[in-house]
């Protein structure tokens, strides 16, 4: 039986820790914009953060406590975005996961704090406005390429996984769907 979403998604992100060079993730530390992800927070607490500016220091993906949500931008366009990639994006925060799929190189995008959730919805709607004026079917996008201009989005009506250029139709049919696209991924040797 096939893996959920949510197990997939589980699957790849400890595989991704697990493969990390020498098994820290690592990010210059930016007081500016806070994370969860960030190791030394639990650790330090907030008196510690001064001195951390601009030091690489640990990280790690982080499961949300409580689920952000799509509800508005669902309402906005008067669309019922995929449930799939709603859960892609409002189970973890973390950085940008670089993975290899068959076809070659990706990032999959995430979001580090609510702010960047925040940001991922605005561009989601100029995304998916762009697509009503070009008359073309929604797809939602969720990860870059190696080439430029394509991008790696679900078909909102299908579920499926496409290769996208933008401004384009989707120009090919990855998998069936995000949860059996994930299962495809190999953590990247590019991975910090």
């Amino acid at each position: 039986m096939a893996l959920s979403i949510c197990e997939q998604l589980d699957n790849f992100v400890s595989s991704y820790v697990e493969n990390a060079n020498e098994g820290v993730l690592s990010i210059p530390y930016d007081k500016e914009w806070p994370s969860l992800c960030y190791n030394s927070e639990g650790e330090q607490g907030r008196q510690g953060q001064q001195g951390l500016q601009g030091k690489i220091v640990p990280w790690q993906p982080v499961k949300q406590t409580q689920p952000l949500s799509f509800d508005n931008v669902g309402s906005a366009l008067e669309l019922t975005l995929n449930s799939d990639y709603c859960t892609y994006f409002t189970r973890y925060f973390s950085n940008n996961l670089i993975a290899t799929a068959p076809q070659g190189e990706c990032e999959l995008l995430q979001v580090w704090n609510e702010e960047d959730f925040e940001r991922l919805q605005q561009n989601l709607i100029g995304h998916l406005l762009m697509k009503q004026r070009l008359e073309q079917a929604p797809t939602l996008f969720f990860g870059l390429t190696d080439e430029e201009d394509f991008i790696l989005t679900v078909i909102n009506k299908t579920g499926e996984v496409a290769l996208e250029q933008v401004g384009m139709e989707p120009k090919e049919i990855l998998a069936p769907s995000l949860a059996a696209f994930l299962s495809t991924l190999k953590p990247s040797s590019a991975s910090r």
